[in-house]
Formats: structure tokens, C-alpha cells, sequence
């Protein structure tokens, strides 16, 4: 012992490591200050408050200067930033000041730091960022407010946190009101808390021709850049207008893509988002992929302005040699017996309480009998003696608290002693505890059957109803063994275990958790344990008498050998940094000697050469530099090298950054269990830049990044763990953490609540910070700190955050010891389960590496060479139905009028309908004669009653039924033009009814005809408000008709006139009516009568709505025509009776039967648990020979298959599903019918369609997308696929516009303003070339032709049709074509709370609604998983996402979605949004 007071060292304590060889060290364990801390439910003040209390007893009241050295623990002992002495005397250096208080997380803290950051922000000052804050709901506020959890800390933060002020802040408001505005004068609606109204849009009443002049269209902020803007350009502000515009309400009035004028917040927010985002902040990458059919990504030849390393071939740096200690133990067991016998009542370990409990004082005296006990117990006491549970060599899994350090390390030498390999764990407290799982990998990997812990930990274990500890996920059956002395045996007094010389054997395994929460076991040998402990004590220049205090974990990590910790009051100059890992141990140890006079390094780093890993010296007036201070050389006996992180182990140069190898007796050997990864970290032989070998010995990855500096100093710059590569450059987690903390640190966020990792985004990491929230801070404050801390990263490490969430407090998966559980943290982000209450994403600064739009393929023209049917040396793609020469009885006539006349005196007690109630039983019938009967008194109705002239257009508001039937026929008797609406919703009358009357005026419809209760609806109270009775034409109520029959019946003189008129609500929102003709009509009939060999023998089951397109024809003429038996089921009705179309089906036998997308939706969700059920009830299916979807869209591959899948129990086999495909202009150009060879489904590359080409690919293939054949084409259709552009033929197997040529296509558009000609082309279409005499019929869709190896009937090859989408839904951005359903497949498949979707366009910025099934608190976690994968899949960024709730998304009665009612819902603030997110 040396003369003055004893030297008070700050070690961090483990298993005992360094116990037996210094006999008087004694040890003072703090449990509890640390777990504290780490739940941050301690302020710093109280910290040293405690502390000193603790300490008070051990430290020494000498008066003078005390001598007394510290370690400082950086970034988990393996990195420091320290605040060094200066040679400078002047007071005033900001490197030299001085800090009164210090946390756990002071490895995040630094003054020096926290000046560049702010320095950086009021750079940023003059270009604030605009932030848009989302717009949320009420309730969503109300749940996220400071009521619904318990803060984490009860006080403010400390003076010292509290003086790091908001220097340059400026108020939200002000920024809110000068990005949206222009001037510092807005309302305060931006509150978060305001009502979505006052932040959502409205669309502007007014016309768009006044204010087109005055307003500019956005920029299209999508397309690729060559030239993009520099670095260093001031934040765009909002466009200048020329004159003032008129104000609508309070907003100012804006133009949305299409010219429309708009007012709204939510209008604003979107607009202030396209001018932000006019000119990318960040120059495009060099290295961007192009989107390359073969996979291969076309990357250019490296910068060379890029810095690069310089330096000469770095070499391997040799430690002094280990002086061995006089008289030392041949190992820990050996040194242990040595102490407990001579030194039996020395302090070998002192626990401290935090409460009133008196220290406990673990005795080397009482470790060796306690030990020695537990070893005689593990060894003979369990099992039998014939059959031991435990044998040495054995694992068993050691799970003490921390509070419990004494039991801990009695049971640690226990297992040495009995020869058992000890493994140590944490304490599982709940079946879900953050990595859990992944330890019990790790106990079955080492074939643990055995745990020790104490009676008190027992206690406290989760337990089954039985009693016994639960069995946890992943873990293996454990016996659980308790080491307290009253549950053990005492040894008999011949007993004594076998102490031998430390060897290679194994020692303990210590788990270390990766980046990727995978766990590994790393195996310790016995002398690898010895001379380590033999390292540290002449390294550190231990004696006797000393006490070290330890405050940390001391099971696990660096724990078990080596531990610093800060101390307040203490001289700056004897901060002195370590390094280490689980791998290497103990890399390197600055411990100042006394009177040593030997200088520590330090270097200034420029940030940005650090993140190309080169080693370039800076200034400090820089912002963006790096101080490091060196960890002194290499330890004793050890050997270290510095070589590349990737590639083969090649020597670093001297100014490279590169992974820390050392070459020593004393470090891990193995990773327990696997041999390959071992053999590339543990057994490494780096080699020199001529391909030599540097040593013949093998070294040991340390996971430490650095270099090795001027006098064989080595310098840790970060962790493998904590690196993540963004564009090409390096960065460290831990460097983003203590930029984001030095702004207005604990304001908003927890100290030690925050966490940085990277996330795999469009072949690149991105960088993705989530920290815990203060609940005092308002979401304004919270969304200002977030834009701070973006630039404040920015201007430091000049790279982008692409996804920033808050949290509430004591809501992220803990560690043990209460940090953050990195991997958990980072799963729960991925799986969209983090919950967050804010959330900020930046993919328009981050995504720099989008791929290139391709140049448009040159196009089949005017002087291609035509031969024949060969377009450019390719087929061209066209293909017909069969003749439709032959003529059957029936088709003698040419209006279906005569064609029922016909039938009701020839076959008069024939039925052609069948109506099915809900309850599934026949509600009523017509035949042939009855329905002409009753079409006749219609007829009189509307002469008589009506006073009704040929040609008059009359309203058909009728439920889905015979009343609407028997109405067409008399309106045909009449010669008046039938138009069929379907009646307003008596639950949703207020948006309903006003459809129906924009129907009735667009159509010129001088009177209706209804039922009575339809009547009573119309004349109710709320049919009033909606629309006033008064204004609605004559109403013929047909429930009591006229007794007498129409005198003449009306016989059409011309089959080219109109027949009636089909409208509908397209998917982009148009309303449409087409004109049919007798001559179309009759046409239709009998094509789909061919097709689908209808007879008067046959039964049809119709799920249809009868009210426009295909589903009318199958649902009121084709009985007519072809005799067939329908059994008509209305969709309505599924509502209340899911199974009732199926039970009609096979009650009824019925071979044929039709339905929509919808229907067989509702069949898939509501009946999938009841396939059973229903089998056992008798349901069969068998007799289906054809099950048609009725549809006007892209076929849907995913719900066909399911719902085959989901009744093929039942009979129903998958060759009988199939798709019809109509449009406006031709009701039905496709139907599978029955005979012909079965649809096919191919697969085409998804890619390669955004630039209108088809290719096929293999089923499985990435970027597959599957498409289904739309059905055979109808008898009589011919069908060529075009250019939409050029209006020129195009080859087979290309991406075109379907026209149509054919008998059944409607004559053109009906409009109210007589305005037939503005769109005649889609019903007049030439080709430009080729065959330019035949008109066509443009469909609006886009689809190709392909000739397959299968025949018709006739013997000749099929041709197939393939829709692909509808022209006026195609979304072009970025110069390349998506069709929204391929989006919303991709955005449906991220979310399993994700039920229906819709994208569209506004101003180019993409926005995506999606509904969601399930809590509010979950909305926020669809923002970033829409974001991925949209990226992910189209390489689209995402500009806005609107969280709804389920049923919001409009959907017609086909079941397509009607996404531009939704866009303009949106804009006029009708969809009352969960949360509405700005992506950045």
C-alpha cells in the first residue's frame, strides 16, 4: 500500500473476474442507481444527490488535492469524445467548460457539440424549414394528450440542459403562417387541435376562368433532374402572385393539377409541400440505378473528388510485454482458495441499497464456502447418482437480478469450481420481454437444461397455474436450481474439488445481442479469463486496499472484466477513455500512472472525410468535425492491426478508417455453436497489401472502428454495430443521436430514450431516428423540434433523416438495464407495431437514387411497311369472335318488344324470372304472358295518366326486382326511352337522392315511374331537405295499375333508334349515358345468347345490379331474348344473407350463374369460416359450369383465387370461375360462356408496363404481376389493339387501346347539353393507317392480345385479351405510366391493418387514402409502411397518406373504387381523416 489516501476507482464489477488476485480490492456495488437512470425516473440533480450519499462513507475527508482517476464509459466503453485539458490558461475556451452534472447518457454529451449544432442551426435560420403539421383527429388528440400516460420524469431537466436554448428558434406559428402565406398574419387553425375542417380543403365554388390567368400550375417536383439545385440555396417559398386573388372564406384560393380552383388548409399544406419540394435540396446521387430489365443496376465510375486515402500501409502495433505477478495463482479457482484462507474476513464485495437496507458485505471467506457448496450441490445433488443431471463441462444458465451482484458472483465461481460453464442471462420478468426469445435460442444452441438463480428472483419469475416458472418463448425446459445457502446441501468434510491450471478450456459464454437481435453466445477460455485479469492489474497498476465502485451491469458485456464510469468534481485531465468489445475484451486502456508525464492524443476530424473513411485533421471552428482522444497503445502481450471492413483482411492505410484486429492470449475464442462465423472473427489473418501474410498469429475481429495514430495510438471512431451507409458514405448511430440531443435537449424528449438505426429502402439504408416524447410538449412544439433537429443533422453530417417518430413515453422495448432495445425497436418500425404519436418523413431529401424514366419505344407509324397482317415484322394484334350468319326463330325479330309478344302467345305459362327474398325462398315469378299482360296496363299508365309521347325519356326508380322488368317492357309498349336509376338509400338520403335527380336532369327524364314506397321515401322530411318534392317531374307510382290493356302497342319504325339509355358512374367519376339502339340491343342478346347457349331449357342465377352495363342486360333482357329461366338475387339482400346467392345456386341447380367483384368480395370475408357449415347443410356446387364476374376492370387475379380456394370444398371447381369485360361503349366485348378452352393467366413484368411494353416473365418472378384473360371474345366483336396517341395498329403481345367493332356497340354519348360531338372519337375511330375505312369503338382501356397454343371450337388458335387498365386512370409520373390498382395491391399487402386503399393524383404529388381496421393510437404507423413500399415496389414517393376509417373509400355498385369522388371529397374536407401525413 502506498503512502496518502487509497485511490477511489471507478470499475465496472462482474462475475469476479479480478476478484481472487487482488485480495483487498474491495468492491462497492450500486444496483438500482443505474436501472434509474436508464428509466430516466432520476434527474441528474437527484442522481448526484444520491451518489454522494452512497459514497459518503468511502470517500476520503482529507483535506488537499485528492488523486484520484476515472474512466470514462463512450458509447458502451468502446468510444470516447472527451472534454480534454488545453494548454491555453484562457478561461474562456468553449473546449474547457466545465459541467456540473452528468447522466448515464453523457456519452451523447458534449459542449463542444452542442455549440456546433446550434451554430448549424442559426446557418439554417435564413432558410427555415417549412413544416407541415398533419392534421389529426379529435379524438386521436385527445387519447395522445399527457392524460393517457405517466411521464417517465416528475421534474424538469437539469440548468445545465436547460441553458442549451432554442437559439434562432423562431414560433411554429410564424413559420406556418409565412410558408402558407407570405406574410406573419394566419389564423390559428394550425393547431393540431383544431378540427380537420379548418385544416382540410374545400373545393372553391367559383370558375376556374377567372382565376386561370393569375394562378400557375405547381411544378411537377416528380420528374428526374439533370441540374439540380446547389447545396446552399434558400428555402423556396410559396409561388408570387401577380395580383392579389379573391379570397374564399379565409384561405386563399389555389389551382389544383387540373386548373380547379381550390381553398382549403389541406389545399395549403399540399401546395406548400410542391413549392418546398420545387428543387431537390441535395444533388442526386451519381451512382442511381437504372431500372434495367435484366437486374443488372448500371453504377458509374467512383467521384474522383471523392477523398480517398493517401497514407503508406498501416502495421501492426505491439504492446509491452505482460509482466507476470510475484507469487500469482495458476488460476481464478487457485486464487480463490489462496484468498479465502489467508484473508478470510477481507471485503471481497459490498452491495449498497438505494433504500434504508444496511450494505451487504460478501466476505472472501464466505465466497469460497459458498461456492465450494454450490459446486459439491450442482455436482452430486441433482439427479441421481447414477445418472447426474449436470456433468462438467455442462452449461448452465446463471439468472440473478441486478440487485442481487453477491448471489451472482457466489454462483459464477461455484461453476468454476465444478467445472460447469457458466451462461450468464437476464432476469425474464414477462413472456414478452424485448430479445427474449432470442436468449432461449441461445440456451438451446448450448444445450442449457439448468438454471441458478435465488429465492427472491424465483419469487418474482411469471408462473403458470401450477406454480411452476412459465415456460418462455423459444426457451428450452429448464430446471430451475435455488443457490441460496438453506436450499443446499452442506459437502462433506472429504469433498474438495479439483482445482487445476488455467487452460483452453471454456470458461463462461457471454451473450452479445447484434445489430440484427440475433443473440450469440462468445466463448471464454480459462486462460483467456486468467491473463486477462493479469492485463488489467498491470495496465491499471492495481494494489491493495482499493476500493473500486461499480454502478453497471455486471453480468454481461465489458462487465465481466473492465468498467468506467464519470465522476463529477474531478480534474479533467485524468478523464482517460478505454476500448473493448465481447470479442477482443479489453482492446486498449488509457490509466495515467503517477508522475507519468506522458500526453494523451487528441485529433480534430472532418466529419465528412470520416464518412468516405478517410482520416483528414480539421479545424475546430468547423461545424462539422469529430474530436477523438486515443485509448493509449496496444494492452500488454497483445498485438492490434487496423484492416478494411470489407472484402479480404488487407491492411488499412495510415489515414484510412478501418475495424480494430487484435492478436492476444486474452480475448473471446469462439461464437458457441458456430463454427463459420467464428472462423471469419476469431481466427483472421491479415494480409498486406503485396498479398503476404502481416503475422504468423491469427487475431480477432473487434467490431470497433478506428485507426491507429502518430506513437502506435489507437483512436475508436464508432462501432460495426452502429454504422450505417447511406449513399455511399458512412455514418455512426451514435454520432445522430448526439446531434439530435444537442438540440434543446430534454425540452421534448427523453436523454436516454432515443435510438437511431438504418432501414433498407430502395437499395440503400436509410436512416430512421424514434426517441420517447415529453407528454408536456404540444405536437406544434414537438413537429418545430423535429424540423430543428433535420437540419441540424443536415448541416452537420450532410445527410438526410428519412423517418423521425415520437413516441409516448415508456412505450419502446427495454433493455435490462432500461436503455432501449435497439433490434426490438427497430422490428416494431418494420412491422408497423411502434405506435407513434408523431411522425415526420422525409423521402423527398433522402430518395436521391430513383431510377431514370426510359425513353418512349419507337412506335408502329405511317412508313412502317405493312404486309398482310404483319405491322414492323410483328403480327398485328386483332382478333374476332365467330359469325353471327346463323338465324334461329327468335331472331326473325328486331325489337324485343315483338320478341316478348312473340313468346307470351307461344310459350305463355313459360317463367322467365325468378326473384329470391333474403330468406332464400321464391318471393314471386313471372312468365311470358303475365309480363306482357302487365308491360300492357304500364303502357296505359303512361299514355293515360302520364300523357306520354313516342320518344319521351322516363326514370325507372325501382329496387332491384320484377316491378323494374315489367317497367321496361312498358316503357318498350309505350315507346318511350326507359332509363333505369337505381333509388336513393333510405339510410344515406341526404348523398343519395341528389344523384338520382342529377340522373333525371342529365337524361331529360319528363316523368318517373316507382313503387309506392319508394313514393313515401321521396315525399318524406328528409327527402325534402336533400331535394324538394316540388322539383321532381311527374311520379307514376305503378303498385296499382290500370285494369284495361293498352289499345295499340308501339312498334319502333326504325331498328336504329334509341331502345333506352344506359348510365352509369365511371371509376374516374364521370357520369356517362350511352345510347342504345334496338339494333345494339338485339345485337347484344343474341352474341351473349351464343356465347353462352342460352336456352328456354336453361336456369340462370343473376347477381347483378340491374341497373346499367351488362348486369341490366343479363338481369331484364336476356330471358326475354333467349327463353332461359333467371333467378334473379338482389345484392342488396347479401347484405343480411352472405350465403344466399350460393344456397340459390345450388338449390336451384343452376349451371350458370353471374356476379360482380363485389358480390363475391362479401361471399369471400363473410363465409370463410362457414365452408363447413354450409357443406353440411347441403350446399353443392358441383353442377357450376360457369361462374361469370361481371366486371369493367382489370380482372382480380387474388380475389378469384381465393374464393375458388375457399368453396372448392363445397364443388366448386376453379375451370368454372371466370371474367366478362364491357365498357361504356361496348356493354359486353368479352364472356368466358362455356365453351372454348379455359382462361389463362400469364405473368408480366410490372415494370416494363409503366413504360407501355408487355413482357412476360415466370410465374414467381419479382416484379411479376399476374393478369387473367378477360374472357372469349363475343360472336360478332372484332377487336384490334392501338396506339391511343397515334392512332396506329400496334403487334400482338404490345400494350395498346382495345377498340371494338361490332353490331351491339352503342351509338355515342348522351349528354344534357347536346354535346355528342366533344367526345365522337370514342365511337368513330379510324386507324391512322392499315385498314383506315373500318369504324371502331374506342374503349378507354388499355390491354393486349396474345395468340396461345390452345384452340376453339373451330379449331383455330385462341387469341386472348388481356385488360390491363382504364386510360383515364393511368397515373403518369416520373415519365412513366402505374395503374392505380397495382399501387393498391402493393399498400393493401404492408399493413395487416390496412383494409381497402386508393391512390390518385393532385398537383403531382402522389396521395395515397387507406382505411384502417383497427385503433386510432395504430394510424400513425400506416405512414411509414405506405411510404416503403410504394417506394419499394414503383419507385414512387409518396407525397401525402390520408388515414380513414373503414367504408370511407367510395365504391360504385361493380365494386370499383371511385377515386376521383374521393379526391374531391378529400379536397372538400368530407372524409373526416384519422390523420393526415405530409411526407417531406
Amino acid at each position: 500500500m502506498k503512502n496518502g489516501p487509497p485511490c477511489l476507482h471507478f470499475l465496472r464489477v462482474s462475475e469476479g473476474a479480478t476478484t481472487p488476485m487482488l485480495p483487498w480490492i474491495s468492491f462497492v456495488i450500486f444496483f438500482g442507481m443505474q436501472a434509474c437512470l436508464d428509466l430516466c425516473d432520476i434527474t441528474q440533480k437527484g442522481y448526484e444527490k444520491k451518489r454522494s450519499k452512497l459514497l459518503q462513507a468511502y470517500l476520503p475527508h482529507t483535506p488537499g488535492n485528492t488523486h484520484t482517476v476515472l474512466y470514462q464509459a463512450a458509447y458502451r466503453a468502446e468510444r470516447c469524445i472527451p472534454v480534454t485539458p488545453s494548454s491555453s490558461s484562457s478561461s474562456s475556451s468553449r473546449y474547457q467548460r466545465r459541467r456540473s452534472t452528468g447522466t448515464r447518457d453523457e456519452r451523447y454529451r458534449s459542449d463542444v457539440h452542442s455549440e456546433a449544432v446550434q451554430a448549424a442551426l442559426e446557418r439554417h435560420s435564413e432558410r427555415k424549414m417549412a413544416v407541415l403539421l398533419p392534421s389529426k383527429r379529435q379524438s386521436l388528440i385527445g387519447q395522445t394528450s399527457m392524460d393517457t400516460y405517466t411521464p417517465p420524469d416528475s421534474s424538469s431537466g437539469s440548468d445545465a440542459e436547460g441553458s442549451l436554448g432554442r437559439a434562432g428558434g423562431v414560433s411554429m406559428d410564424s413559420w406556418i403562417s409565412r410558408a402558407l402565406h407570405g406574410s406573419p398574419s394566419t389564423s390559428s387553425s394550425s393547431s393540431s387541435h383544431s378540427n380537420s375542417s379548418a385544416n382540410a380543403a374545400r373545393l372553391a365554388e367559383t370558375n376556374m376562368h377567372s382565376y386561370g390567368n393569375s394562378l400557375t400550375a405547381p411544378p411537377d417536383i416528380t420528374s428526374y433532374m439533370a441540374d439540380p439545385a446547389p447545396i446552399s440555396v434558400q428555402r423556396p417559398q410559396v409561388a408570387m402572385i401577380t395580383r392579389p386573388p379573391p379570397k374564399y372564406g379565409n384561405a386563399e384560393l389555389m389551382e389544383t393539377g387540373d386548373g380547379v380552383p381550390v381553398s382549403s388548409r389541406v389545399s395549403a399544406k399540399i401546395q406548400q409541400l410542391v413549392n418546398t419540394l420545387k428543387r431537390p435540396k441535395r444533388r442526386p446521387l451519381r451512382e442511381f440505378f437504372v431500372e434495367d430489365f435484366e437486374e443488372l443496376l448500371e453504377v458509374q465510375q467512383p467521384d474522383p473528388s471523392l477523398p480517398r486515402p493517401e497514407g503508406a500501409e498501416s502495421t501492426p502495433i505491439q504492446g509491452e510485454e505482460l509482466d507476470r505477478l510475484k507469487n500469482c495463482p495458476a488460476s481464478l479457482e487457485a486464487a480463490l482458495l489462496r484468498w479465502g484462507a489467508i484473508a478470510p474476513k477481507a471485503p471481497c464485495l459490498t452491495t449498497t441499497h438505494s433504500n434504508t437496507k444496511q450494505p451487504y458485505t460478501l466476505t472472501y471467506g464466505k465466497l469460497w464456502s459458498k461456492s465450494l457448496k454450490l459446486a459439491y450441490n450442482l455436482l452430486h445433488k441433482l439427479g441421481s447418482k447414477q445418472e447426474p443431471i449436470i456433468h462438467p463441462g455442462d452449461r448452465v444458465a446463471l439468472v440473478y437480478p441486478n440487485n442481487d451482484p453477491a448471489a451472482f458472483m457466489v454462483a459464477f465461481y461455484g461453476c468454476l469450481l465444478a467445472e460447469v460453464v457458466p451462461v450468464p442471462i437476464e432476469v425474464p420478468l414477462t413472456k414478452k420481454d424485448a430479445g427474449s426469445q432470442q436468449i432461449g435460442f441461445l440456451l438451446n444452441s448450448c444445450g442449457v437444461a439448468v438454471a441458478l438463480t435465488s429465492d427472491a428472483c424465483h419469487k418474482g419469475l411469471p408462473k403458470s397455474a401450477s406454480g411452476d416458472v412459465m415456460q418462455f418463448k423459444g426457451w428450452p425446459k429448464l430446471l430451475w436450481v435455488l443457490t441460496d445457502s438453506k436450499h443446499l446441501s452442506k459437502p462433506p468434510r472429504e469433498w474438495f474439488p479439483l482445482i487445476k491450471d488455467a487452460n483452453n478450456d471454456t470458461a463462461y459464454i457471454e451473450y452479445k445481442t447484434c445489430k440484427d437481435g440475433s443473440v450469440l453466445g462468445i466463448t471464454v477460455t480459462r486462460m483467456a479469463m486468467l491473463t486477462h485479469c493479469q492485463t488489467l492489474t498491470h495496465t491499471c497498476g492495481y494494489r491493495e486496499a482499493e476500493t473500486m465502485v461499480n454502478v453497471l451491469d455486471f453480468k454481461k458485456g465489458i462487465g465481466l472484466w473492465h468498467s468506467v464510469h464519470t465522476s463529477v468534481g474531478l480534474r479533467s485531465e485524468v478523464i482517460c477513455p478505454c476500448a473493448g468489445s465481447p470479442e477482443a475484451l479489453t482492446v486498449a486502456v488509457r490509466r495515467p500512472q503517477e508522475g507519468s508525464s506522458k500526453p494523451s492524443g487528441r485529433g480534430v476530424l472532418s466529419m465528412t472525410n470520416l464518412s468516405h473513411g478517410v482520416i483528414r485533421v480539421d479545424t475546430e471552428e468547423k461545424l462539422s468535425v469529430l474530436t477523438l482522444q486515443d485509448v493509449d497503445t496496444a494492452m500488454p502481450g497483445a498485438m492490434v492491426c487496423v484492416v478494411k471492413l470489407e472484402g479480404v483482411p488487407q491492411l488499412c492505410k495510415t489515414d484510412e478508417i478501418g475495424e480494430i484486429c487484435v492478436s492476444s492470449v486474452a480475448s473471446g475464442t469462439s461464437y458457441y455453436g458456430l463454427s463459420g462465423m467464428s472462423k471469419n472473427t476469431f481466427e483472421v489473418c491479415p494480409v498486406a497489401c503485396d498479398g503476404g501474410f502481416v503475422s504468423d498469429c491469427v487475431f480477432v475481429r473487434s467490431g470497433l472502428l478506428g485507426f491507429v495514430g502518430p506513437g502506435g495510438m489507437i483512436f475508436i471512431s464508432g462501432t460495426l454495430e452502429g454504422l450505417m451507409q447511406v449513399g455511399g458514405r458512412k455514418h455512426n448511430a451514435d454520432d445522430i443521436i448526439a446531434t439530435a440531443l444537442a438540440v434543446e435537449p430534454m425540452k421534448f424528449i427523453y436523454r436516454g430514450r432515443t435510438v437511431v438505426f438504418s432501414v433498407n429502402v430502395l437499395y440503400d439504408e436509410r436512416i430512421v431516428l424514434v426517441a420517447e416524447q415529453r407528454p408536456d410538449s404540444t405536437e406544434e412544439e414537438s413537429y418545430q423540434w423535429m424540423s430543428r433537429v433535420l437540419q441540424a443533422i443536415d448541416g452537420i453530417h450532410q445527410v438526410g433523416v428519412y423517418c423521425l417518430a415520437l413516441v409516448p413515453a415508456n412505450t419502446l422495448p427495454k433493455t435490462p438495464l432500461g436503455g432501449i432495445h435497439l433490434s426490438e425497436t427497430k422490428q416494431l418500425f418494420l412491422e408497423g407495431a411502434l405506435h407513434p404519436c408523431s411522425i415526420l418523413m422525409c423521402p423527398h431529401s433522402c430518395i436521391t437514387n430513383l431510377p431514370k424514366p426510359r425513353q418512349k419505344q419507337p412506335e408502329v407509324g405511317p412508313a412502317s411497311v405493312m404486309v398482310g397482317n404483319l405491322v414492323a415484322g410483328k403480327r398485328m394484334a386483332q382478333a374476332s369472335g365467330r359469325d353471327l350468319s346463323h338465324m334461329e326463330e327468335n331472331e326473325q325479330f328486331l325489337f324485343l318488344s315483338e320478341v316478348l309478344q312473340w313468346r307470351a302467345q307461344t310459350t305463355p305459362d313459360h317463367i322467365l324470372y325468378t326473384l329470391i327474398n333474403s330468406r332464400g325462398a321464391i318471393g314471386s315469378s313471372l312468365t311470358c304472358l303475365q309480363l306482357h299482360k302487365r308491360a300492357e296496363k304500364i303502357a296505359t299508365l303512361l299514355y293515360e295518366r302520364g300523357q306520354l309521347r313516342d320518344g319521351d325519356h322516363v326514370a325507372l326508380v325501382y329496387p332491384p326486382g320484377l316491378d323494374l322488368i315489367a317497367a321496361f317492357y312498358g316503357c318498350l309498349y309505350a315507346g318511350c326511352i326507359p332509363i333505369t336509376v337505381r333509388p336513393p338509400h333510405p339510410q344515406n338520403i341526404s348523398t343519395t337522392l341528389p344523384t338520382v335527380k342529377m340522373i333525371l336532369e342529365v337524361s331529360r327524364s319528363v316523368c318517373v315511374m316507382t313503387t309506392q314506397a319508394i313514393l313515401k321515401l321521396l315525399k318524406s322530411r328528409d327527402a325534402s331537405v336533400a331535394v324538394d318534392f316540388k322539383s321532381w317531374p311527374p311520379i307514376l307510382e305503378t303498385d296499382d295499375l290500370p285494369k284495361r290493356r293498352c289499345p295499340l302497342l308501339y312498334k319502333p319504325c326504325d331498328p336504329d333508334t334509341l331502345a333506352y339509355l344506359d348510365f352509369s358512374v365511371s371509376t374516374t367519376g364521370m357520369l356517362a349515358g350511352v345510347k342504345m339502339s334496338h339494333n345494339a340491343t338485339s345485337a347484344l342478346c343474341r352474341s351473349v345468347k351464343l356465347q353462352c347457349e342460352f336456352y328456354p331449357s336453361r336456369e340462370v342465377a343473376v347477381c347483378l345490379d340491374p341497373y346499367c352495363g351488362l348486369g341490366f342486360v343479363l338481369w331484364c333482357l336476356c330471358s326475354v331474348y333467349a327463353g332461359q329461366q333467371s333467378v334473379l338475387i338482389s345484392p342488396m339482400d347479401l347484405e343480411v344473407n352472405p350465403a344466399l346467392w350460393l344456397q340459390s345456386v345450388s338449390q336451384f341447380k343452376v349451371r350458370d350463374t353471374f356476379c360482380s367483384y363485389s358480390v363475391m368480395e362479401l361471399c369471400t370475408r363473410s363465409l370463410s369460416s362457414l365452408t363447413d357449415s354450409l357443406k353440411g347443410r347441403g350446399m353443392d356446387l358441383t353442377r357450376v359450369r360457369s361462374c361469370v364476374v361481371v366486371a369493367e376492370e382489370r380482372p382480380r387475379v387474388a380475389l378469384t383465387q381465393s374464393f375458388c380456394k375457399l368453396f372448392k370444398d363445397v364443388g366448386l371447381h376453379p375451370r368454372a370461375v371466370s371474367t366478362a369485360f364491357g365498357c361504356r361503349v361496348n356493354l359486353a366485348v368479352c364472356l368466358q360462356g362455356t365453351s372454348g378452352p379455359d382462361p389463362t393467366t400469364v405473368y408480366v413484368d410490372m415494370r416494363a408496363l409503366r413504360h407501355d411494353r408487355v413482357r412476360l416473365v415466370e410465374r414467381g418472378s419479382p416484379h411479376g404481376l399476374p393478369l387473367m384473360e378477360s374472357g372469349k371474345i363475343l360472336p360478332g366483336v372484332r377487336i384490334i389493339i392501338a396506339n391511343p396517341e397515334t392512332k396506329g395498329p400496334i403487334g400482338d403481345s404490345h400494350l395498346g387501346e382495345i377498340w371494338v367493332h361490332s353490331p351491339q356497340n352503342a351509338s355515342g354519348y348522351f349528354t344534357v347539353f347536346g354535346e355528342e360531338n366533344v367526345r365522337s372519337d370514342h365511337f368513330g375511330a379510324r386507324l391512322s393507317f392499315g385498314d383506315t375505312q373500318t369504324v371502331w369503338a374506342r374503349t378507354g382501356y388499355l390491354g393486349f392480345l396474345r395468340r396461345t397454343d390452345l384452340t376453339d371450337a373451330s379449331g383455330e388458335r385462341h387469341d386472348a385479351l388481356y385488360v390491363v387498365g382504364a386510360l383515364d386512370e393511368v397515373m403518369e409520373l416520373r415519365g412513366m405510366k402505374y395503374h392505380p390498382i397495382d399501387i393498391e395491391t402493393s399498400i393493401i399487402r404492408a399493413h395487416r391493418n390496412i383494409t381497402e386503399c386508393a391512390v390518385f393524383t393532385w398537383t403531382n404529388l402522389l396521395v395515397v387514402v387507406v382505411e384502417l381496421d383497427g385503433s386510432e393510437q395504430e394510424a400513425l404507423d400506416l405512414v411509414p409502411m405506405v411510404t416503403n413500399v410504394v417506394l419499394e415496389e414503383h419507385y414512387l414517393i409518396v407525397g401525402v397518406v390520408v388515414v380513414v376509417d373503414t367504408g370511407v373509400i367510395p365504391i360504385n355498385s361493380r365494386g370499383e373504387k371511385q377515386r376521383m369522388h374521393l379526391r374531391d371529397g378529400f379536397l372538400a374536407d368530407q372524409l373526416d381523416p384519422i390523420y393526415v401525413a405530409y411526407n417531406m
